[in-house]
């Protein structure tokens, strides 16, 4: 496995447990951002964190990779003393779970959508990037399942997380603490750069605009949103990505009516006027574009 694709799967997720061992995180450095009150944001490798402090204990939300456990303790450590005693993963990829078995066996209990523990419980596989990905050890799975929604009144604050179906995967949530006026994105929300849309978990383009949507619809002008993977974001970088998803979607989705093929659509650039600004992610201007005729082609069908 080359070095740059490595790194492109620990920029942007679901990467193996044997590809964990392969890592070196010992540059990484765990970023500690207070977004509002109570509520932060832990960056490093892989997707972002979001930490609740308070008068009850930490509350955490994904935790990267396995052997960034010790520095993302050290980093909550610097705003708590107080122990992570839940655990909500925003989806299943690895670069969001792989630090679940070391909070479990801290005493954190892990919480879900009831997709996630579902594929973490086997073995899958990402089409995106032709690679198997084991399942999980039993202590890293969530404990607490649900469909739809939960809430946790937690840290003075009742924080609700609920499912955005069939977007970055099928089992996304976005959390949004009420008091704190804050939106946990997981990986709906790629903020400065083009999304993975896993659609081999179940994820779609149409998905993906709906979950901003609802983000949008239960926040305001003042709230703060924490991406999956770039810088904290206001509303209008949300805007401005929900605009995005659309306008190519809306593109690229008249070239499927007309029954144009995928290298038909490429060589229309439909994504041209974005690829300076959000092209120099791990996903590419033509990768995206490809999720996203892919996306539209199967709903087509």
């Amino acid at each position: 496995m080359t070095s740059r694709f490595l790194s492109a799967l620990i920029g942007i997720g679901c990467v193996a447990t044997t590809v964990h061992a392969q890592a070196d995180f010992s540059q990484t450095v765990i970023k500690v951002t207070q977004v509002s009150g109570g509520v932060y944001m832990l960056e490093g490798a892989g997707g972002n964190i979001g930490l609740s402090v308070g008068s009850d204990d930490a509350f955490l939300i994904d935790d990267q990779f396995a052997p960034l456990t010790p520095k993302v303790r050290a980093a909550i450590a610097t705003v708590t003393a107080k122990p992570v005693r839940f655990l909500l993963n925003t989806h299943w990829h690895g670069d969001h779970t792989g630090g679940n078995e070391n909070m479990a066996g801290a005493g954190a209990i892990i919480l879900a959508q009831e997709n996630v523990r579902r594929r973490m419980s086997t073995e899958q596989f990402v089409e995106a990037f032709k690679q198997k990905v084991p399942a999980s050890p039993q202590a890293a799975l969530p404990i607490v399942t649900f469909s739809e929604s939960i809430t946790l009144y937690i840290n003075d604050d009742s924080v609700k997380a609920v499912h955005v179906p069939h977007a970055h995967t099928d089992g996304d949530v976005i959390v949004f603490f009420q008091k704190a006026n804050v939106v946990h994105m997981g990986d709906t929300f790629f903020n400065g750069r083009y999304p993975l849309i896993d659609l081999s978990s179940g994820g779609s383009v149409q998905g993906m605009i709906s979950a901003v949507d609802r983000a949008l619809k239960m926040s305001n002008a003042e709230t703060r949103f924490i991406p999956g993977h770039g810088p904290l974001g206001n509303r209008d970088d949300l805007v401005r990505y929900r605009k995005m998803l659309a306008t190519i979607t809306d593109r690229v989705a008249k070239h499927v009516a007309q029954g144009r093929t995928l290298k038909e659509v490429l060589a229309s650039k439909p994504s041209a006027e974005y690829d300076a600004q959000l092209g120099n992610g791990n996903i590419k201007p033509e990768q995206f574009v490809s999720f996203v005729y892919t996306s539209l082609a199967a709903k087509k069908n």
